[in-house]
Parts: C-alpha cells; structure tokens; sequence
C-alpha cells in the first residue's frame, strides 16, 4: 500500500463553475486554510471526490446561498488508496505522527 498525495489545489468557490479534481475512490483528503496553513478538515472516506463535493464550506444565509466574503481561501489534496480500510490505516499513522510531533515540539 503505497499511496501517494496530489499536489495542492485551491478549493472551489461556489458560482465560480469550478470543479474538484479528485478520484472517485476510497483515499483520504485534507482542507487547509492557504494562508495559515491550518486544517479545516481531513478524514478516509469511502468515496474522496463526493466527500469533497458535500464538504461545507462558508457559511449560509438564510435564502441557502453561501455569502462568498464569508468563505475562507481554501486548498485541498488528496490520497486514492485500494480500500476505505486502507485508508483509514494511513489515516491513523498520520494523525500518531503529527500527535508524536506537536508533543516533541511542546
């Protein structure tokens, strides 16, 4: 299982007609914040393309349109592993990893 990250892409800003590129398979992806660099979201799910696509992002009105000054400046990428089992297993050493990190760095 060796499973490689795309490089960084900005993610789409709705009304724009961008599209995720993503694979339509199980993997992981990670959401950062481009300017701080600070996760916004990751996770192993089943499908990496449509969990991108039902990601929330910015926030709502209340006639349901997303108000663009409110969305933050976001990018993406992503990891096609073979199973959502295999995914999840990368998933886990990456958060052990990062956790090892930030309490070396403490």
């Amino acid at each position: 299982m060796i499973s490689t990250w795309s490089e960084w892409k900005r993610y789409p800003r709705a009304g724009r007609g961008e599209n995720i590129e993503a694979p339509i398979s199980p993997g992981l992806y990670e959401v950062r914040n481009a300017a701080t660099g600070a996760l916004h979201a990751f996770s192993a799910v089943d499908n990496v393309a449509q969990a991108l696509a039902l990601l929330q992002v910015g926030s709502r009105t209340w006639f349901g349109r997303r108000e663009p000054a409110n969305q933050p400046d976001l990018e993406y990428r992503t990891c096609a592993t073979s199973t959502k089992a295999d995914a999840k297993t990368m998933a886990e050493r990456m958060i052990g990893r990062r956790e090892t990190y930030i309490s070396g760095a403490a």
